[in-house]
């Protein structure tokens, strides 16, 4: 009896929930539609789909065409890294050396050999301060009867292909704190910082101070002048993996305290061993100074060497996390490239491609409407369908580590990218997305949780003539719409 007053409940239940879940998705197809006869949108070229719970087509435009995907690229690198490696993958990074030790002294080599940490002297919250990294190390090193090293201290990078960036980055991203390349043996976040002093007077010289993480043989070439005190700020910076120069030019207004500037580092191996040798020779350890890369030729193998110490970084889940929700370009790159190491034992953006096919054919999607050049979506080049989209979130959530990819996402109004979207939506918190934006591209794409089920979508609107903000209107729109399903 009990069974049949609950399943009579049921059944009185149904004519209520079905006709909102058909205004809800009812209220979808006009936003689409909306959309179809606007303008703005006419004149780009706009991919759309909406999914059910259940894999059924809910609303759609356009959802087989490729389309440049900006930084949702990022749900892709990483929910197969998840995927593959598990929430719980740390990164390593040891300490070994060379040689013997005797009455304090080493008579070899120290080397620092990176495991790819992204993490490493990074400035984000889930990082340790590096002087405690150091600490860790200095003090393995007293353990080992180590305080003189006779020596150099040497940058092992060999745990990636030297790849400082994706060969389809343009120009313009390749200086900036948003162009960032990966590294074997990464330091603070692979950028640098500095202090610019303008003059008093216009025609001052302008001077540099502050620079960190410092490197060896690191030279500004400084074209800086000092402009007039009306005049604006204006500064442009180049630099190279071929030459540690930095090319400074533009100018800044006479009379202004100091101007923070920050670009990529080129060289993050040796800025990492450079202020290691530092913190060592200012704490009980005395070095001869010199460092240097590792020789590929004639260093000997990372096995042959006697291990000091070593240390972990956050779990691959914390990276991911800070990934999606601040959408960290330099964070993706080292997540796609360790995927490729993992996976095929080389860790270059060449293989990288390979075992995304094949961490996507092991999620049973069809590979049909994607293609990746890079792990952030900074490069143009490449390009996902909506529908793509959609059929990888669908698998993604038959997977273990779906309800930690699924807290990676940025909700409207929460911390991340999407904090100052759709914030008065009733509904909001049901809105689980990631985004994306270069010059002409506007990109959301993510999932729904809905009383019916975890509904999927992806909205991707490229080579748009008008402002991101006025596109912005209709785009958020839509995703209002997706929160009254």
């Amino acid at each position: 009896m009990k069974l049949k007053h609950t399943l009579s409940l049921l059944i009185l239940m149904l004519p209520m929930v079905l006709p909102a879940q058909n205004r809800g998705r009812a209220g979808v197809q006009r936003v689409v539609q909306q959309l179809k006869q606007d303008p703005l949108f006419q004149d780009a070229a706009v991919g759309i789909l909406v999914m059910d719970a259940q894999g059924r087509e809910v609303a759609s435009w356009n959802p087989d065409m490729p389309l440049l995907t900006a930084s949702t690229m990022k749900t892709i690198t990483t929910g197969t890294a998840l995927v593959a490696l598990g929430s719980d993958y740390r990164y390593t990074t040891r300490i070994a050396y060379s040689g013997r030790v005797s009455r304090g002294s080493l008579y070899g080599d120290l080397y620092i050999i990176g495991g790819g940490d992204p993490t490493l002297g990074s400035r984000d919250s889930i990082a340790t301060p590096i002087d405690e990294v150091f600490a860790h190390w200095t003090n393995a090193l007293k353990e080992h009867g180590i305080r003189f090293i006779n020596g150099s201290i040497i940058a092992d990078d060999r745990f990636f292909i030297h790849e400082v960036i994706p060969s389809t980055w343009s120009w313009g991203n390749l200086n900036s704190t948003s162009g960032v390349g990966t590294s074997g043996l990464s330091f603070f976040d692979n950028r640098f910082g500095a202090t610019l002093l303008p003059g008093l007077r216009e025609g001052d010289e302008v001077h540099i101070r502050n620079q960190y993480p410092f490197f060896p043989d690191m030279q500004f070439d400084n074209r800086l002048t000092t402009g007039s005190p009306q005049s604006r700020s204006r500064t442009t910076l180049r630099n190279s993996d071929i030459t540690p120069t930095i090319l400074l030019t533009g100018s800044l207004p006479a009379g202004i305290d100091s101007v923070n500037i920050a670009g990529s580092n080129k060289f993050p191996p040796l800025s990492c061993a450079w202020q290691f040798n530092q913190y060592l020779n200012q704490n009980g350890i005395t070095t001869t100074q010199h460092i240097r890369m590792i020789d590929h030729k004639n260093d000997p193998a990372t096995e042959s060497l006697t291990p000091v110490a070593e240390w972990k970084s956050p779990p691959l889940i914390d990276i991911a996390y800070v990934t999606n929700k601040i959408s960290q370009n330099f964070f993706a790159e080292t997540l796609l490239k360790t995927l490729a190491k993992e996976h095929t034992g080389v860790g270059s953006y060449d293989s990288a491609y390979v075992a995304v096919n094949r961490v996507m054919e092991e999620l049973n999607v069809p590979l049909r409407g994607m293609t990746v050049a890079d792990g952030s979506g900074l490069s143009r080049q490449n390009y996902v369908s909506a529908r793509f989209f959609c059929n990888y979130y669908t698998k993604l959530k038959e997977s273990p580590v779906f309800a930690d990819f699924l807290e990676t996402l940025p909700v409207p109004g929460g911390v991340g990218t999407l904090r100052t979207v759709i914030v008065n939506a009733p509904h909001k918190e049901r809105l689980h997305a990631k985004s994306g934006t270069l010059a002409n591209v506007r990109c959301y794409a993510g999932y729904v949780d809905t009383p019916g089920g975890m509904y999927t979508f992806a909205i991707m609107v490229n080579n748009f003539s008008a402002t991101t903000a006025t596109m912005q209107v209709g785009v958020e729109r839509f995703l209002q719409s997706l929160t009254e399903l």
